[in-house]
């Protein structure tokens, strides 16, 4: 048997949902840091645009793009932080690019929030 290659992929604008990491920041201390770094950097309140907006608000491309951005990093911190998860490569679509940058280090999150924004 071969050895198995692991890609995490990231999700572009229209991904998002009302709601989106919640349950992951309430689980995992890896995933609220993300939400802490995004929202200091970028001087916004990301638990609120992606915990308490509704769906049009949310659908917004300054909140969406950066509640994508903020979820999708926690989503990856959270599965790397529960399973060691250790894709080899990572890949996004649109802002989700920015999302692949700070998950692989290529990026400090803060810096990368800090573009998307």
């Amino acid at each position: 048997m071969g050895s198995l290659a692991i890609a995490a992929m990231f999700p572009g604008q229209g991904s998002q949902q009302p709601g989106m990491g919640k349950a992951l920041a309430e689980s995992h201390a890896s995933a609220s840091e993300v939400f802490d770094l995004v929202s200091e950097a970028t001087g916004k309140d990301v638990r609120a645009v992606c915990w308490e907006a509704d769906a049009e608000t949310l659908r917004q491309t300054e909140n969406a793009q950066l509640a994508l951005f903020t979820a999708s990093v926690a989503a990856f911190r959270a599965a790397k932080e529960q399973s060691g998860f250790a894709p080899l490569v990572g890949a996004g679509h649109s802002v989700g690019e920015y999302a692949a940058l700070a998950a692989s280090g290529a990026l400090e999150i803060g810096d990368a929030a800090r573009l998307v924004q």
